[in-house]
């Protein structure tokens, strides 16, 4: 009874405190699907940027096998549909264990720097953002014939499989939501390179709060 009137203090979990000023932005490509830049807002420095194989480390690996199965899967409903036969053939999981390592390390990359928020890209502007990056492709690989570049455009975009971008996002905001982090949105730039362009998500985010 002693006990059960007096219990012993139970440890709780501090609750995480980031620095306003220092935002982790997340930029999202074709054939790099994740790129992680943490700035400091006040003096404009940046802490560090994270590649897609640097998030991944170890597991770096599993994406190129993601992507040959998204292939096989991808010429697998081709084949049926030409047959006129049932062509339901899912994603693997593998994306979705993907999606949540880069989750998981984008949120303590977070953490490691006391990032105030996470400053993620609108879904709805990725349409755009894709089609730059094939242009872009095309025109450095082909930059004097204009039907070179749509006949590359057309092949990259079939040897490179989009990210479910969706799923990402989704993974991304409830790890944040589980460690205390809050999550921002803006227009990803469809310019620059994707260290570029995950900095500036983060600069066009503190802009946009400090008007509001």
């Amino acid at each position: 009874m002693a006990r059960i009137n007096n219990p012993y203090p139970r440890p709780s979990k501090p609750l995480y405190k980031g620095q306003s000023h220092i935002l982790l932005g997340v930029s999202l490509g074709l054939e790099k699907p994740a790129t992680v830049a943490v700035v400091d807002m006040i003096s404009g420095k940046v802490f560090t940027y994270r590649s897609i194989k640097q998030l991944l480390g170890n597991n770096y690996r599993l994406l190129n096998r993601q992507r040959q199965q998204k292939k096989a899967l991808s010429h697998k409903r081709k084949v049926a549909q030409s047959q006129a036969a049932p062509n339901q053939y899912g994603d693997s999981e593998l994306g979705e264990y993907i999606d949540r390592l880069l989750a998981k390390e984008i949120v303590a990359i977070a953490q490691k720097y006391s990032a105030g928020s996470i400053v993620l890209p609108k879904l709805e502007g990725m349409r755009e953002q894709i089609n730059s990056e094939i242009q872009a492709k095309a025109e450095e690989k082909c930059p004097e014939s204009i039907e070179a570049q749509k006949k590359y455009a057309k092949q990259y975009r079939r040897s490179v499989n989009q990210w479910s971008y969706g799923r990402l996002i989704e993974n991304i905001n409830s790890q944040a939501a589980q460690a205390g982090i809050v999550i921002e949105e803006t227009k990803q730039s469809v310019k620059g390179s994707p260290q570029d362009k995950a900095k500036e998500i983060a600069s066009a985010a503190y802009k946009y709060r400090n008007k509001s």
